[in-house]
């Protein structure tokens, strides 16, 4: 399917972005809420499903990424990438959930509104649905964000940092993928790192950063702040967005600048984590 741009200046693109993801839950057995709401006088919707491994599992996380895009732009790897390792990874949990026994339930949530003028906004898709979980007592034991996950260069010196960051000893290709936490999440990021540490094919990087992620603010720019900022544990997987690909918030961000087997083997690393971190 073929849809463009999804901006809310294209609200048509932006429920059909919406339609598409439900029918993906749909085709996996999934009976997805589609969560309807108005900013600035246009429907919106965040769309989400869960796989539970037992009938009342004790552990609950959101894999989340917005759907939506900058205006103007097709938004490839900002950020349907993440949408498309989001899909995948529930239709390999969606097979594997008969199969293993697991102490666990994932929650699958694709977001509208994480860019502007939705950005920072209280319609922002993802402040909607934390605000509401906080508001009713759903269970979130972690939440991962998925930010930009499509593009790799594997030339040397395409991985730039911010400042301080950009005098440590980090790596220089752009290779990895990076988990940022804020200090409150630091246990939740590391058992990612160390799950994710057993996949060779796709290196990762960790990050803590204190007070919410304000004193680096480069990593408070996606849906993970909704959830640090009501208290609970959550981290940004990210290819590093503007740091590593120069097509960020352009109209050259489009299919064919994504690495498909670097995002095939994120859902790999996902999947591995969600199996293993469940385990009673």
């Amino acid at each position: 399917m073929e849809i463009g741009e999804r901006s809310i200046y294209r609200p048509d693109n932006l429920l059909k972005a919406a339609a598409y993801i439900a029918s993906i839950h749909r085709a996996e057995g999934l009976e997805p809420l589609v969560d309807f709401y108005t900013f600035r006088d246009v429907p919106v919707t965040n769309v989400a499903s869960r796989i539970d491994f037992r009938p009342e599992p004790s552990r609950n996380i959101v894999l989340g990424a917005h759907y939506d895009s900058l205006r103007g732009t097709v938004g490839a790897d900002d950020n349907a990438s993440s949408i498309a390792v989001q899909l995948e990874t529930l239709r390999e949990l969606k097979r594997l959930r008969d199969k293993i026994d697991l102490d666990l339930s994932v929650s699958f949530v694709s977001f509208t509104l994480e860019e502007p003028p939705g950005f920072r906004s209280r319609g922002r898709g993802s402040r909607v649905y934390a605000e509401k979980a906080k508001r009713t007592g759903e269970r979130i034991d972690g939440m991962i964000c998925l930010e930009m996950v499509g593009f790799c260069s594997r030339r040397p010196n395409s991985q730039r940092y911010p400042f301080p960051l950009n005098l440590a000893d980090y790596p220089k290709q752009g290779d990895f993928v990076a988990i940022v936490g804020d200090s409150g999440s630091r246990r939740f990021t590391r058992e990612l790192l160390q799950s994710f540490g057993n996949n060779p094919r796709l290196p990762a990087i960790g990050l803590s950063v204190p007070f919410n992620g304000w004193i680096l603010p480069s990593v408070r720019r996606s849906d993970h702040v909704s959830f640090w900022d009501l208290g609970y544990n959550a981290v940004m997987i990210t290819d590093t967005a503007f740091f590593r690909n120069p097509n960020y918030h352009r109209t050259s961000d489009t299919m064919d600048t994504l690495d498909y087997e670097f995002m095939a083997e994120l859902v790999k690393s996902l999947v591995a984590f969600f199996t293993s971190r469940g385990e009673k």
